[in-house]
């Protein structure tokens, strides 16, 4: 007679709220997990359905980020005047600012600083450190009314563009410093609008992407502001880069 046949059942243990198969070489996730995670999903699904969307709702996410940063005071000007005002809106930014006779007051990096300058309200500001900002067309309004500023960085500052610089010539009058060295969106036609600065002793255009030439740049800016001294480029370098890109004379020698 044949032995009965046996079945065998494998039952899996339970440890931690986690199902444990068999010989505990793989777990299954929890059921409450499963489901947090299927909605996770959905509502990425939901929202992203592909990826030009996400990208479209980040970068829309940026621009009003920066849009708020750019924001005028009103308040503060009405209440404290234009140059606590600017003086406000650049430490705010992270940057620093300089009233005429006092030291540098400059940001934490997170927009927080002493609050002494709310008492300077009838004391110019005469430099801005604006480096790495995210100052753009907009937040020019509150610069702009600074009409004793002698100097001014804007380096480095990801949105200052052409549409910028040709705002600058209402600080004609005082500027004598400008720095714009690193600024990606800057090109030919931003940096012709400066011929209306007049004033300025020092200019620094050094590492402008967007600029085809430089060499020849800063020699046309050199003539446009005969009583600047421009930095930047070196203008023999550029000429002799130019020169190496020609193509060489083929021509062969006259004979003897």
């Amino acid at each position: 007679m044949a032995a009965p046949r046996v079945t065998l059942h494998l039952v899996a243990r339970v440890r931690n709220g986690s199902t444990w198969g068999i010989r505990g070489m793989s777990t299954v996730a929890p059921e409450s997990n499963r489901r947090k995670g299927g909605k996770l999903l959905q509502f990425l699904a939901d929202r992203f359905y592909d990826v030009e969307a996400l990208r479209d709702y980040l970068f829309r996410k940026q621009v009003s980020k920066v849009h708020q940063k750019n924001r005028s005071f009103t308040y503060i000007k009405e209440q404290y005047g234009p140059y606590v005002a600017g003086a406000y809106f650049i430490l705010k930014q992270g940057g620093a600012v300089k009233f005429r006779g006092k030291e540098w007051i400059r940001s934490n990096g997170r927009g927080h600083s002493t609050l002494e300058f709310l008492h300077f309200q009838a004391v110019p500001v005469e430099a801005v450190d604006a480096s790495d900002c995210a100052i753009n067309y907009q937040g020019l309004d509150n610069l702009l009314a600074l009409k004793e500023l002698q100097s001014l960085s804007l380096q480095r500052c990801p949105h200052v563009d052409d549409w910028c610089l040709s705002r600058l010539y209402q600080l004609a009058d005082s500027l004598q410093e400008l720095s714009l060295a690193g600024c990606p969106q800057i090109s030919e036609r931003g940096l012709a609008c400066l011929h209306h600065l007049q004033n300025l002793r020092r200019l620094d255009i050094s590492d402008l992407p967007a600029v085809s030439n430089p060499g020849l740049t800063q020699i046309l800016v050199e003539e446009m502001l005969p009583n600047c001294e421009v930095q930047g480029a070196d203008w023999a370098q550029g000429l002799k880069l130019g020169l190496e890109e020609q193509p060489p004379n083929t021509a062969s020698p006259m004979p003897a």
